[in-house]
Formats: structure tokens, C-alpha cells, sequence
């Protein structure tokens, strides 16, 4: 019975996949056809006619490319509950199942903060980071399904890794709005907007939700870290003991906290604002791929 699960698991994944290339293809559509000519375009200054890009062209691809994200997110959350079944514990014991529940969080912040903001244009780069997060899951972390070791069998498990996972994809999809940010300000600075990136939110508006998803999701970050260290008790009696990935962790915690007192306090906004977003969101990177793969440490679970 838990093969077959561990089968269901795998063959979702795989149609995950296979549905996020289709959204990928889809946005990648939509953004090569919206071209509007020259001479269709509304407004001349002199000889030179402004470009522009009409989307109106390609609304049917555009809704495809959402609803098959929307599928995407579906087959990976049934593979990652498969995947649970088939283990017989949560998925979260090596680095392919956190893989996994890393790119089903992403792309869940990214469809709920869909709803509210008109972030279609993110779809594009989303899609391409979730088929480059699972195809690195299925050929170079993929381990078969197994028990869990004594430290990770509490409770505790669950209450600390949905946190963290869940802070981990809202501050990726915050840092990849913040350097959306900066290559739109260097455009600018440079001139105009090219053609394609009109379509894209204003540079404050990039600033603002950046700043809103990190101060939504950063007290979920500390409640991780604090739940992180009451298991730590709990396991190896004792609440800190600067393990790496425990260092890192309050690393990235500091970063963050840095950047919203920047902003706060001191008043940060644009480029400065948005480096600092990309450097703490590199620290929570280096932490969930170097630490968990080359690190050494009680906190070794990645099974490679």
C-alpha cells in the first residue's frame, strides 16, 4: 500500500510538472504576442511612433497560463500529500520532500497574493523557478520513502516546518518582486521603460508589496525560529547551541529585521530597500540548500 502511494506521489509530481511547463509556455505566449505594431500605436512625438504592447491580444492565453499554474499547484499538493501517506509521517524528512513543500509554498503565495494584486506578470518567473525547484527534486535529491529519525519524531516537526515553509516561499516570491524592482530601476535610470516592461507595476507599487509580503510573513518567521529551539530542548536538551542551520536561521531572522527596521525606522525605500530585501533572502538560500546538503551538524537531514 505505501508503494503505491509512494507511485501516486512521484506520478503527480511528474504531472505537476508537465502542467508548469504548459504555464511557463503559455506566459512566454502571452508576452511574445503582445506586440502592438508601430503604426497601430496611439500617440507620436515627432517622427518617432510610440511601441507599445497591447495584452488584449493574448487575454486567452494569459487565463490559460493562470489556470494551468492553478493545476500545477493542485497535482504537487496531491503528490506531497501522497507522498505523506506513503511515508506514514509528514513529508518533510530529507531534502526531496522539503524540496517539494518548498515549491508548493511558493507557488501558493504567489497564487493567493494573485487574488489581490495584478501580478500575472510574475507567472513567467515563477513557473520557471518551480520546474527548475522540482527537476532538481526528481533527479538530484529524490530518495524512496522512509521512517523518520528519532530527533524529527515530535510533534514539533509539524509545528516548525509548516512555519518555516511557509516564510520561506512568501520570502522568496518578496525577494523576486524586490529584484523585479531593481531591474526596472536601472531601466529607468537608462531612459524609458522598454516596450514589454510597461505592462509591469509602478516602482513604488513593487516597492510597497515587497515590503508588505516580508512584514506579513516575518513574525510567522520568528514564531519558526522560536518553536525551532523549544524542539531543540525538547530533543537534545537544550534551546540553542549554534548548530549552522540553527546560525543561519537567526542570521536570516536578523536580516530581515534589519530591513524592516530599515524601512520603519530609518525610512528605506527603492534600491537600498530592495538590496537589502535580496541579501537576507540569499542568507535563508544558503541556509536551505548549502547547510542542508554540504552542512555538518545535528541538523544533517537532507539524506543525500
Amino acid at each position: 500500500m505505501q508503494t503505491t502511494w509512494a507511485y501516486i506521489s512521484n506520478y503527480s509530481i511528474y504531472s505537476a510538472m508537465a502542467v508548469f511547463a504548459l504555464s511557463f509556455l503559455a506566459h512566454a505566449f502571452e508576452t511574445a504576442w503582445a506586440v502592438r505594431s508601430p503604426e497601430l500605436a496611439d500617440s507620436a512625438i515627432g517622427n518617432t511612433l510610440t511601441r507599445t504592447f497591447d495584452y488584449t491580444r493574448t487575454e486567452r492565453a494569459a487565463r490559460i497560463a493562470t489556470a494551468m499554474m492553478v493545476l500545477g499547484f493542485l497535482f504537487l499538493f496531491a503528490g506531497v500529500i501522497a507522498r505523506g501517506i506513503s511515508n506514514g509521517h509528514v513529508p518533510w524528512g530529507n531534502m526531496y520532500e522539503f524540496s517539494i513543500t518548498g515549491a508548493l509554498a511558493f507557488t501558493g503565495a504567489y497564487l493567493i497574493a494573485l487574488r489581490k494584486h495584478d501580478l500575472r506578470w510574475l507567472g513567467l518567473f515563477v513557473s520557471i523557478a518551480v520546474l527548475l525547484t522540482l527537476g532538481t527534486a526528481i533527479t538530484l535529491l529524490y530518495r524512496d520513502s522512509a521512517p523518520l529519525v528519532p530527533a524529527l519524531k515530535s510533534t514539533w516537526l509539524v509545528i516548525h516546518v509548516v512555519a518555516a515553509i511557509i516564510s520561506g516561499g512568501v520570502f522568496l516570491l518578496a525577494n523576486v518582486i524586490a529584484g523585479a524592482f531593481l531591474y526596472l530601476d536601472s531601466m529607468e535610470k537608462r531612459g524609458d521603460r522598454k516596450p514589454w516592461a510597461k505592462r509591469l507595476p509602478s516602482l513604488e507599487t513593487l516597492d510597497q508589496l515587497s515590503y508588505r509580503l516580508v512584514a506579513f510573513v516575518f513574525p510567522l518567521w520568528t514564531f519558526s525560529v522560536i518553536a525551532g529551539a523549544i524542539w531543540a530542548e525538547s530533543a537534545w536538551g537544550r534551546y540553542w547551541g549554534w548548530d549552522p542551520k540553527e546560525t543561519w536561521a537567526f542570521i536570516t531572522w536578523v536580516a530581515y529585521a534589519a530591513y524592516l527596521h530599515a524601512r520603519v525606522t530609518i525610512g528605506w525605500r527603492g534600491r537600498r530597500a530592495a538590496w537589502l530585501c535580496l541579501f537576507a533572502g540569499s542568507t535563508f538560500l544558503f541556509n536551505y540548500v548549502y547547510v542542508n546538503v554540504w552542512g555538518t551538524g545535528k541538523h544533517t537531514y537532507s539524506g543525500l
